[in-house]
């Protein structure tokens, strides 16, 4: 948003701040300025002149002029422009004067005649061809006739203003204004706000005699027309083409330039219909058409969809709604009667047509971040006369119209002591209550309860907090004491937080690496490794493979994998914590349930001239998960042939306590085919569980005096009989000074029975006082071998 300095002055006729003050201020009080400008800075000894003679130089465009600068003698200077002419007002560049792009004028000659200077086009100084209403092919600039010949031209063409740049956040579009950024400086100066004003004179005949206003959609809350007859269509005053110049908009003719003045100053967008080409009396907006096509005034022909806002006159659109305006409508010079619209649009739905059709106006853009509800008709009517007051004609009586749309104003509240409490401040009643003033708004004190009515114009204030943030911002970011927050409760981690921080520690010490994946993935990965599941999908996703929240983070890893082993990353450990989402049946918002998944593939040792390479398999992957659980009383790992996407004779789910807390196994392999991955381990575990299950409290015992003893133990067992059974019997013989088992061998094959293995264990007995005797040890052994052959028939070898 560009703001005239010039022009906020006389809306805050009291500011004595300078721009460069004004702009440290803001910046300080919550809208940044991204800098200050001036339309003259770099230009240099550019006066008015007047042309006395010209004179053609025969066989050429050119033309020497005698110019008067006010000075004794005239100036001779050669010019090409084809509206050159006697009497003529011009912009002239003296022998040393500096033009646009640092450009230095010399005394030079050309076709052999001396010329004293330049005689300037508005592109020559530096106005953007974007913004400058002659083309340069038109010549040069004519200066207005009241120009004082030999006066410098900044102050006619308000060049020596001074162009302050805001950076407008999306909550604060108010300021997208003249008036809004006048109301902004009058708050952080105390200073009152002065806006412009005119009185409007109606005609004695009815505008609604000779044009009806019908709506069919409701996306448009209010629409307004007001008519102007007898109208002439010329160049806008040279005052207003240079505040719209100054504002970075082009000007166009008195009847356009002031829909744009008016859009600058209110925030409000107009559009001006020539009313003489509708060839009907009802103006009818509504959704367009399927199919249906229109010319916009950028001569570009457009095929509209039913998500389109369109305005109609006699069935045809004359304008998109709210963005852009019709060719076939459009002001001319042979306009003589002006449709003046005024309305209110659905932001979203302007938003989606000019990002469609790559649109983006002042207009739209207004109508996306939010207008002023309340000003609409203020601002028609002050368009209609200044239309008047500068093309001439007269306002129909009456403003035709639908469905209009009047704004509530909220109240908001906020004690004292909740401003102070926020703030860490100690202001006072007196203090908070004239910062509400300063700001415009209607403040009501009872005790220490403010009640605030917020005017139309601050559509971002809501809430208390707004209020807060209001207060800080008007007494000054910089004043606030730099005090820490006090509270009565000492913050510290959540236990889930803790046991995610142990649980990480645990897996990194494994040799682990963590990764954050995505939580949206697509709806086939969401539950691929927890079966037929009710997901969590977007109603508008960003692109197809990010829609669904994910029911499990195995996927994730696994592409992850696919990621590294593609660029020759072969060895592959990671694991990730998270949440994932699952069905809830109160509430269609998913539950979120923390959860860790590690996926390994690869080598837990390369090959090496001392050894050959260990590959990652089932039991280093499982002993990853015997770690981490390591603390708990039970832990059960149960052979599943069942687990979706896994492998059938490789895959264990594993029990807690008896709870069920997730699985680990190698993934089935169709499934590493589809991830174009390696033979890879994977875990899946539910922390919430793991939380739950995890012992109070950790008992300790004193650190043992004498030595362990161990005894090994071969046994031959049905085939199906697993480790895990093994372990449970062992371990339920209830031998105390039995401390550790460890099976260090398994053979199935040659000189043993069909359908039997050996399996071979190592028994650590760990007394804490006395050394254990021999009759002691072969006791505790026969204790658990006899466990042993009573609850899985085994043979002790």
């Amino acid at each position: 948003m560009q703001v005239s300095y010039k022009w906020l002055k006389e809306l805050v006729p009291n500011l004595r701040a300078t721009s460069a003050e004004l702009e440290q201020k803001m910046s300080t009080s919550g809208i940044e300025v991204e800098g200050v400008t001036s339309p003259m800075e770099g230009l240099s000894k550019l006066v008015v002149g007047e042309i006395l003679s010209s004179e053609d130089i025969p066989e050429t465009h050119l033309h020497i002029t005698q110019v008067n600068v006010g000075t004794e003698e005239s100036l001779q200077i050669v010019c090409g422009a084809p509206n050159v002419r006697v009497g003529m007002k011009v912009i002239v560049a003296l022998v040393g004067a500096r033009i646009a792009d640092n450009y230095k004028i010399k005394k030079g000659k050309i076709r052999g005649v001396e010329s004293l200077g330049m005689l300037c086009a508005l592109d020559e100084i530096g106005i953007d061809e974007k913004i400058n209403p002659m083309k340069h092919e038109d010549g040069i600039f004519e200066m207005p006739a009241d120009a004082k010949v030999g006066d410098s031209i900044f102050s006619y063409l308000d060049m020596d203003d001074e162009i302050i740049e805001l950076s407008i956040t999306p909550n604060r579009a108010d300021a997208l204004s003249m008036h809004g950024a006048a109301w902004e400086v009058g708050a952080i100066y105390g200073l009152p706000v002065q806006l412009e004003k005119k009185d409007l004179v109606e005609a004695s005949e009815s505008a609604a005699s000779k044009i009806a206003v019908k709506v069919e959609t409701d996306k448009v809350p209010t629409y307004k027309i007001r008519l102007i007859e007898g109208v002439k269509i010329a160049k806008s005053p040279q005052w207003l083409q240079n505040r719209l110049m100054n504002a970075g908009v082009k000007p166009i003719n008195n009847v356009v330039d002031v829909t744009n003045y008016v859009l600058m100053a209110f925030g409000q967008p107009l559009h001006s219909f020539d009313f003489g080409k509708f060839g009907s009396d009802e103006i009818l907006v509504r959704q367009a058409k399927a199919g249906e096509k229109m010319t916009t005034l950028d001569h570009v022909e457009r095929e509209l969809d039913d998500s389109d806002i369109v305005v109609t006159a006699n069935g045809l659109p004359v304008a998109l709604g709210g963005v852009m305006g019709g060719a076939d409508s459009e002001i001319t010079d042979e306009t003589t009667s002006v449709a003046l619209e005024a309305a209110l649009f659905d932001g979203t739905s302007i938003r989606k047509t000019s990002q469609k059709f790559a649109l983006r106006s002042e207009a739209s853009s207004r109508f996306e971040k939010g207008i002023n509800e309340g000003t609409v008709r203020e601002a028609l009517d002050f368009a209609a006369a200044m239309i008047v007051e500068l093309a001439g004609g007269k306002v129909l009586s009456g403003v035709v119209e639908s469905n209009d749309y009047q704004p509530l104003l909220p109240k908001v509240s906020i004690t004292l002591s909740r401003v102070n409490s926020a703030l860490g401040t100690d202001l006072s009643l007196e203090t908070v209550e004239k910062i509400f003033v300063q700001l415009g708004f209607g403040v009501e004190v009872d005790g220490e309860k403010f009640t605030c009515e917020i005017p139309s114009r601050r559509w971002d204030i809501h809430i208390e907090a707004d209020l807060v943030e209001e207060v800080a911002r008007i007494y000054g970011y910089d004043n606030l004491p730099s005090t820490l927050p006090a509270s009565q409760n000492v913050g510290e981690l959540t236990q889930m937080q803790k046991f995610r921080r142990t649980v990480r520690t645990g897996l990194e010490s494994s040799g682990l690496n963590e990764v954050i994946g995505y939580s949206l993935v697509t709806p086939e990965k969401a539950t691929e490794f927890v079966g037929q599941l009710e997901t969590t999908t977007l109603m508008m996703p960003m692109t197809e493979d990010r829609q669904t929240l994910r029911a499990n983070m195995i996927p994730g890893l696994l592409d992850i994998v696919n990621y590294n082993q593609n660029r020759k990353n072969t060895d592959v450990a990671i694991y990730e914590i998270g949440n994932i989402f699952l069905p809830n049946p109160d509430d269609i918002r998913p539950i979120e349930v923390p959860n860790l998944a590690f996926a390994i593939s690869g080598n837990v040792v390369d090959k090496s001239y001392n050894g050959q390479a260990v590959p990652v398999d089932f039991y280093y992957a499982k002993g990853i998960v015997e770690n981490l659980l390591e603390a708990y009383k039970e832990v059960e790992f149960i052979p599943s042939n069942n687990q979706a996407a896994m492998h059938p004779g490789r895959t264990a789910v594993i029990k807690i306590n008896g709870r069920m807390a997730g699985f680990v196994g190698q993934i089935h392999p169709a499934t590493a085919k589809k991830y174009d991955i390696a033979e890879t381990y994977v875990a899946g575990l539910d922390m919430q569980v793991m939380l739950e299950e995890l012992p109070a409290q950790t008992i300790f015992t004193d650190i043992p005096k004498v030595q362990a003893v161990h005894r090994d133990i071969a046994l031959l067992i049905d085939a199906e009989v697993t480790h895990a059974q093994i372990v449970s019997v062992i371990k339920s013989s209830r031998v105390k000074t039995l401390s550790q088992v460890e099976l260090f061998d398994i053979y199935q094959g040659k000189n043993l029975p069909a359908g039997k293995k050996s399996m071979a264990y190592s028994l650590t007995f760990q007394p804490v006082e006395n050394t254990m005797t021999d009759d002691e040890i072969t006791a505790a052994v026969n204790k658990i071998t006899k466990n042993l052959v009573e609850k899985l028939d085994i043979e002790i070898r």
